[in-house]
């Protein structure tokens, strides 16, 4: 994963790198209105992620999500606060969205076998 120094860096270079889609969490979705598409969470992955924390102020948070879906033949950006003012989404999208993958490329560790 690369580094940015700020949130509009990272989004202006997924957008170079083909993520165009300008999504938005919605509840249990995550959404493209241009395209009219309502994503459930086994509908996506997350590609990469970005953490963000505002320079003078702590509660301006943002983490943004490089996501694709092979489903619905698009990439895009999602960005969503974290901390204070993050999103109430519930079940499956928290899930994937905060542990899943995030938390398995937060660490760098590998997946357990079974």
């Amino acid at each position: 994963m690369k580094t940015y120094d700020t949130l509009v860096d990272a989004t202006n270079d997924l957008l170079k790198r083909g993520y165009t889609a300008n999504l938005i969490l919605d509840g249990d979705t995550v959404n493209d209105h241009n395209q009219g598409v309502q994503m459930t969470a086994d509908e996506f992955e997350i590609d990469e992620f970005y953490r963000f924390e505002g320079a003078s102020n702590p509660d301006d948070m943002s983490i943004v999500y490089a996501v694709s879906s092979e489903k619905y033949n698009l990439k895009g950006v999602l960005v969503n606060a974290y901390g204070t003012y993050a999103d109430d989404s519930s079940s499956a999208i928290a899930a994937k969205l905060h542990h899943g993958q995030v938390s398995h490329n937060l660490h760098g560790e590998d997946k357990p076998t079974e």
